[in-house]
């Protein structure tokens, strides 16, 4: 079985078998040229479609072993054109084009974080491209839930010099904005921890954030975590030290993921900051994990 993840920039493709496995990743910034009166740009839309022939094909996706989840940008799509993409993809590829609602993707996220995290009070950020999810696990039960209306994309719209071969743009003024943007959001500041999702263990490990032990708890996947000084450092080098022509070698499967690299550390800095983190766990899971878990 294939499950497929759609948000506002990337793509990934999963086979489930025994394990789930991440296939592929291609990112495509739906967020240039979009409005919810016309959708995704004609460029956009173009790309979209040429990357689900080429995956059709490679994988053998069809209906009944195909699952999509559609997030971020795409809830903002009028009635109108949310049925011009499911018709879209049911003729031209037989898949459905499943766009779910924020409180699905909460209830995916949860499930995939779901663990008694030895007791601990842990908060799970999950960013996306036009927003970011929060859920709060303590004793192994979620306590407290925020979906919160700004992602990597605000950033990259707002500061245009940080993707700069070394970044133009402050780190501080870039927390600024997020701060300002998250207005009178209060979290509460007992936390043993955050984890931090999407991709975040795969990035720190490739750019050499200093990882220690995960010595809060042990479930079996998240193996490191990171100091709130040492990740304010790794993003330092990030955004100073290491050029946007090295991230996108440290990827060359899709390296234009790396083009929201420096700005995908900005929000979950500000959220560390505003809840008073010590400790960050990068991890790799996200909603199609709390799919498998759900399922299986």
């Amino acid at each position: 079985m294939y499950y497929i993840d759609l948000g506002s920039s990337t793509i990934k493709v999963y086979r489930y078998e025994d394990t789930l496995e991440l296939l592929e990743e291609h990112s495509i910034y739906f967020k240039n040229g979009f409005s919810k009166e016309h959708g995704i740009s004609t460029e956009n839309l173009t790309e979209l479609c040429s990357y689900f022939s080429i995956i059709k094909e490679k994988y053998a996706l069809r209906y009944e072993n195909t699952f999509i989840y559609v997030t971020g940008i795409f809830r903002n799509l009028s009635l109108s054109l949310r049925q011009e993409m499911v018709r879209l993809f049911n003729d031209r590829f037989d898949l459905y084009f499943n766009i779910i609602s924020h409180g699905i993707e909460n209830y995916y996220l949860a499930s995939a974080m779901k663990h008694d995290y030895n007791g601990k009070k842990i908060l799970i950020i999950n960013m996306g491209g036009k927003t970011t999810e929060l859920v709060t696990f303590l004793d192994g039960v979620i306590i407290d839930t925020h979906n919160l209306n700004v992602g990597v994309a605000d950033l990259l719209n707002q500061f245009t010099k940080v993707n700069e071969s070394i970044s133009g743009d402050k780190i501080e003024e870039m927390e600024a904005f997020v701060l300002e943007k998250l207005g009178d959001l209060k979290l509460a500041q007992d936390y043993d921890a955050a984890i931090f999702t999407g991709g975040e263990e795969r990035f720190e490990l490739l750019t050499d954030f200093h990882l220690v032990e995960n010595t809060l708890f042990q479930d079996g996947i998240h193996r490191y975590m990171v100091s709130f000084d040492d990740y304010i450092l790794g993003t330092e080098k990030v955004f100073y030290s290491i050029t946007m022509d090295e991230l996108y070698q440290l990827m060359p499967g899709n390296p234009k993921w790396m083009d929201g690299a420096r700005s995908g550390a900005i929000i979950p800095l500000a959220l560390f900051r505003l809840a008073g983190i010590k400790w960050i766990i990068p991890s790799d899971l996200n909603l199609i994990h709390g799919v498998i878990r759900d399922l299986y």
